[in-house]
């Protein structure tokens, strides 16, 4: 792969429950963020916004995020950082392990404010995985790739103990890495179950959410960079694997979908495009109701690319999709999106509680405000 592919590139799991009304309400008044002051019958610090939070980081890309409530919050992102809030974005801490500032972390998976695994991608050696059981305090280098075609690109947990990381096709096929320990330990699962990737293809590093997971052994991984864009599905923690192609771009080593969210192992979203500036990206959404075995097109998607996407806490219908160029909305299930708001984030990721976090450039950091 190229360095402008490795400079683009990149799971969350799906929630669901309870407090669909207060979220329908809360999508609603997003929603109505775009129709202008001539529909702004509210007070302006009543509607839903993003909030930044001054992480005094300027200079850091954050693409690794996992909201673990409204309170606390994880980030990663370049030079080796990791930062950590329990205060709601009040106060941060740097939290980044010794000695990794040539790093670039691109996820970031919290169980807690205490418990935590960080991804650091490139390739051999650049790919590794941390993991803290004191808040950053501390933290143990678990896993240091030694095989130099590999490229990790994003982590999933299915659990605290299981869990997952893609890397780029090896010997043509993507390889995967497992723990059964929570990040302690991992190895490399046997690829006899894993499809020929295309010529190619490869994950986007660019927001954690190129694997996702749902459920106790739902996986689903995220695909660009080829004639195709595609999906793949493993009912079994990542022994084997289906490919589905995708209604978005392809065709050019940056495009193809960037990220995934599952609210349950049969309703997802993808979003993607073409993550270059100057390039227009139709078509950069779709949405499946049967576990992606079948995808279809957005109507009405986001008018640019997107490179993270997130449902709402315990919603059947609304998600945020991010990007640099905005945010947008879908109040039905991927069908239509619009756009809510025009700051630039790279992901996003929300919590059972209602806590949604966005981050991206510049040391931007935002939480959902209501």
């Amino acid at each position: 792969m190229g360095s402008t592919r490795r400079a683009g590139r990149t799971g969350r799991t799906g929630r669901t429950g309870r407090g669909t009304i207060a979220v329908t309400a809360c999508a609603a008044a997003l929603a109505a963020l775009t129709a202008g002051p001539a529909g702004a019958h509210e007070p302006e610090h009543r509607a839903p916004h993003w909030e930044l939070k001054d992480t005094g980081t300027p200079d850091v890309r954050y693409r690794g995020l996992a909201a673990v409530g409204r309170n606390t919050a994880w980030a990663a992102g370049t030079a080796g950082t990791v930062l950590r809030t329990t205060d709601g974005g009040a106060t941060w801490r740097n939290v980044s392990p010794p000695g990794a500032g040539e790093l670039q972390f691109r996820d970031v998976e919290a169980f807690d404010a205490r418990r935590a695994v960080v991804l650091a991608i490139g390739e051999g050696e650049a790919s590794r995985v941390y993991r803290t059981d004191d808040g950053g305090a501390t933290w143990t280098e678990s896993f240091r790739n030694t095989e130099p075609k590999a490229f990790y690109d994003c982590l999933a947990f299915f659990d605290h103990r299981h869990g997952l990381a893609l890397s780029d096709p090896v010997d043509g096929k993507f390889r995967i890495l497992s723990t059964g320990d929570g990040g302690r330990t991992w190895r490399v699962l046997p690829d006899r179950g894993m499809p020929p990737a295309q010529d190619g293809e490869a994950g986007f590093a660019a927001s954690g959410q190129c694997l996702v997971t749902s459920g106790p052994k739902d996986v689903w991984l995220a695909t660009g960079g080829a004639a195709d864009a595609r999906m793949l599905h493993s009912a079994d923690r990542g022994h084997t694997w289906k490919a589905t192609t995708m209604p978005l771009p392809a065709g050019d080593p940056a495009r193809g979908v960037f990220a995934l969210a599952f609210r349950d192992r049969a309703h997802g979203l993808a979003v993607g495009g073409d993550f270059r500036p100057e390039q227009p990206s139709p078509r950069a959404a779709a949405r499946t109701s049967d576990g992606g075995r079948t995808w279809r097109p957005a109507t009405a998607p986001p008018t640019a690319y997107r490179s993270g996407v997130a449902w709402l806490p315990h919603s059947r219908t609304a998600a945020l999709a991010v990007g640099p160029t905005g945010t947008d909305l879908t109040t039905d299930a991927g069908r239509t999106w619009r756009t809510v708001d025009t700051g630039s984030y790279d992901t996003v990721d929300c919590a059972p509680d209602h806590g949604c976090w966005a981050a991206g450039e510049q040391g931007r950091v935002a939480r959902l405000e209501h």
